[in-house]
């Protein structure tokens, strides 16, 4: 009986261990102060959690600064992580050390306000689907590229801009490279704002 006993209790604390996110787990985010939020690294499947957690300590954010953030491993939390932050209202900046790619880009442009200083280097390219094919694979107008683009329409963007960013992108780099935007590049995608 004692042995079932301790068996239950390491099981059921593995388990409390292992049900999610820690409620004080911010992830890549971390606070400037109490209305700057800074985040910087990979972004991953728990990003969603590690927002919610973020601005449940900090309700106040309303602005954020990204450092070095070279993209993300799941499109789909990254979609659903930003449309919160672009829900929440927050302003967008990338100071002069900032280097933004893939991924990344799409959380920037959940920015209500989005502004950059010179020298931050924002990078984009093709997505591939892991299995050999990538964007390029695919034509115009079909379904594949119709979540990414949805997306930039969520984030402001008018449809023919959404479609001009995006097939840009797809266009730029392959999936295994990178293009850096120039400034008149991302003068011309309206990445400002």
């Amino acid at each position: 009986m004692k042995q079932t006993l301790i068996l239950l209790f390491v099981a059921s604390v593995f388990t409390a261990c292992n049900d999610g996110i820690d409620t004080d787990d911010y992830g890549i985010f971390s606070s400037q102060d109490d209305e700057t939020v800074i985040i910087e690294g990979l972004i991953d499947s728990d990003i969603p959690d590690y927002w919610d957690n973020y601005i449940t300590a900090y309700p106040n954010t309303n602005r954020m600064i990204m450092g070095d953030c070279p993209g993300s491993v799941d499109d789909e939390a990254n979609w659903a992580a930003a449309k919160m932050i672009r829900d929440h209202g927050l302003t967008i900046h990338l100071p002069s050390e900032a280097i933004i790619a893939s991924g990344a880009v799409d959380l920037y442009l959940s920015g209500t306000s989005r502004t950059r200083d010179v020298g931050s280097q924002i990078g984009v390219h093709a997505w591939s689907d892991g299995a050999g094919n990538e964007a390029t694979d695919y034509p115009v107008g079909h379904e594949e590229h119709e979540g990414a683009i949805n997306y930039y329409v969520d984030m402001g963007f008018s449809q023919e801009d959404a479609e001009s960013f995006y097939y840009f992108t797809i266009n730029a780099a392959s999936a295994d490279d990178i293009h850096w935007m120039s400034d008149e590049e991302i003068e011309e995608y309206k990445l400002l704002k």
